[in-house]
């Protein structure tokens, strides 16, 4: 949530920051705010609303400056206005702060230093953190690395932050704490940032921060990077990024979910290049060789993940058990943290995110890493902390995700998953020769597919005209499909606004059926695949109560174009990659009904793309 932006160098800051927060807007985009300093002192700058209402009260009035701060706010403490946008200023003004993450103990803090006389203007709790700070330097006499250090130790919660003095100008202090922070370095200039595409065009050089470090920037010197808890000093990692620019702007489309709808055969092939040898007859993928053992002779996988990611996990369940024939839970991360899970040295814990910086997921690894679990990461992010946490992992190649709905990223996810599936069954000796190569054979042919349904998406936007006023939705779906009803409903009520569930088909006999009437859309995933019949009686069911079907299913189908009101047709695949061809409509029919009804689609009410707080 929120996101951080930082510059100081030989550029003019303002629109580095600024450029950089739009970029970053899909982190939240409640407030936005700038401080810069220049030879007439300190301006700070900030606003209700979308960075586009920041941009407008700035016009044009901050001068050139070499030091900068800005942020995007996802709200947590304070209700979104002007007075609790960041930057927040300490009491004398001097120091400034912006800040991604949670402080637990704020209010302990807060009364504490109202106490000593300090007064508030914010809810916020990153006010508490800013006036900490000052109050430690003054009082103790110390720089204001050394006072950030001291109060970042008497904090809990979760923490990215950037924060410069007004009397030294010349040095940006940053630390991390569960929240993500990269540094780019270029020559003598340093950029600060939630991920790495604020400054893509600037330099690939990038050091990413881990818990616990703090590190100070400063104009003609070295990145310092120290331990928060004992002040050791620490030798950084430095990437070479291999994202380009091109990867983060919209191409020409409209809004980044379409683009990304449909980018889905390139990520997918991305994913698989390299992997995937059909030819051969070989999947390689260097995380599960490493651990090949431990995963070949696993008592049980359990999946973790959220949103999204969890429906891929639900996905994996299916894939793992028909295929490798391992056990499988699936957990919600959120729950599983605080459950007390039984876990042992014999599990294997797969965690699913798209950024790698999931908060609730990154502390179910831990836990999970503390029970003597072995985990698998997959994620998109590279240099993530969920990549840097885990024993092994895959990334999924999908590259640079901006839209809040997460489309391009669900099936990448689902293309690892399978090769996993898939390489752990042969690994297993479980599936046959001639079934395992057909497998392969199929799962090489998916882009292909997915770039045969997207030629035309006319019968995605006619159905939506139709039903874009409708108040509710039901998802159905048996087996494999079931978790791409979850993830279609998913879909629809993040961008939409439209109340929607999804449910096993089957399932619907037990209460949902009482919803159905000549109002309600009842989306049906019915692929040939996998139990037909089952999904053709409960249509039949649903048309019995007046329900309106719209009805997804293989090319040809001719019976339940008979009983649907509507039917959208996909390419024919095995039963256990359905959901990648399946999930493309239903992506579609979400995008074009929130359009249709005037919706934010890439920044839709009340969310975030990277959850990194509780």
């Amino acid at each position: 949530m929120c996101g951080i932006v930082g510059y100081i160098g030989h550029r003019n800051a303002v629109p580095v920051v600024l450029n950089g927060l739009r970029r970053l807007e899909y982190r939240g985009y409640d407030s936005a705010g700038i401080a810069v300093m220049n030879e007439d002192g300190l301006s700070l700058i900030k606003c209700k609303g979308k960075v586009s209402d920041l941009e407008e009260k700035i016009n044009g009035t901050l001068k050139e400056s070499g030091i900068g701060i800005g942020h995007t706010r996802w709200a947590t403490h304070g209700v979104p206005n002007d007075v609790n946008a960041h930057p927040h200023a300490s009491n004398s003004g001097k120091i400034v702060l912006i800040h991604n993450g949670i402080i637990e103990n704020y209010a302990s803090i807060k009364e504490a230093l109202a106490g000593r006389g300090v007064a508030f203007k914010s809810d916020t709790d990153t006010e508490v953190l800013v006036n900490l700070i000052e109050d430690i330097k003054n009082a103790e006499g110390i720089s204001l690395a050394k006072a950030v250090r001291s109060a970042l130790n008497q904090v809990v919660g979760a923490y990215a932050i950037a924060v410069f003095e007004v009397d030294n100008p010349k040095k940006v202090v940053v630390a991390k704490k569960g929240s993500p922070l990269v540094l780019g370095i270029g020559e003598n200039e340093f950029f600060i940032a939630s991920d790495a595409t604020p400054f893509l065009e600037y330099t690939k050089t990038a050091v990413y921060l881990e818990d616990d470090e703090m590190a100070v920037v400063e104009i003609g010197k070295e990145v310092e990077v120290r331990s928060i808890p004992s002040n050791k000093a620490i030798d950084p990692y430095v990437h070479q990024l291999k994202m380009d620019i091109e990867a983060i702007e919209k191409g020409g489309y409209d809004h980044f979910m379409l683009k990304e709808i449909y980018e889905q055969p390139k990520s997918i092939r991305d994913t698989l290049r390299g992997r995937l040898l059909p030819e051969q007859g070989l999947i390689k993928m260097g995380g599960v060789f490493e651990y090949r053992e431990k995963i070949v002779n696993a008592e049980r996988i359990i999946i973790i993940g959220c949103g999204t990611s969890w429906h891929a996990g639900l996905v994996a369940e299916y894939l793992f058990e028909d295929l490798a024939r391992i056990p499988v839970e699936v957990e919600y991360a959120s729950e599983f943290r605080y459950r007390n899970p039984v876990i042992t040295e014999k599990d294997v814990v797969i965690a699913i995110s798209q950024s790698g910086e999931t908060a609730d997921t990154l502390a179910a690894i831990k836990l999970a890493k503390e029970k003597g679990a072995t985990i698998f990461g997959i994620c998109n992010v590279v240099g993530s902390s969920i990549a840097r946490e885990t024993h092994a992992g895959a990334y999924t190649h999908a590259g640079p995700e901006i839209g809040v709905a997460s489309t391009k990223a669900f099936t990448a996810q689902v293309a690892v998953l399978a090769l996993m599936a898939l390489r752990i069954a042969h690994d297993r000796g479980v599936l046959k020769q001639s079934y395992y190569h057909q497998l392969l054979t199929e799962l090489d042919s998916i882009p292909e597919k997915i770039e045969k349904m997207l030629e035309s998406d006319a019968q995605a936007r006619h159905i939506s005209e139709l039903y874009k006023d409708a108040q509710n939705f039901l998802y159905l779906g048996r087996g494999f499909n079931f978790p791409v009803a979850l993830e279609g409903a998913l879909k629809l009520k993040e961008i939409s606004y439209i109340h929607a569930e999804g449910y096993p088909a089957a399932e619907m006999k037990h209460g949902p059926i009482a919803l159905i009437d000549e109002n309600m859309p009842v989306v049906v995933i019915a692929p040939k695949s996998g139990q037909y019949e089952k999904i053709v009686s409960n249509i039949q069911e649903v048309k019995a109560r007046n329900g309106k079907v719209i009805a997804v299913v293989s090319n040809g189908d001719s019976e339940i174009a008979r009983m649907a009101d509507h039917v959208i047709e996909i390419e024919e695949t095995a039963e256990v990659f359905s959901p990648l061809l399946t999930t493309i409509p239903l992506q579609l029919l979400s995008y074009h009904i929130a359009v249709m009804r005037g919706c934010n689609v890439d920044q839709p009410r009340n969310l975030a793309k990277s959850v990194t707080v509780e």
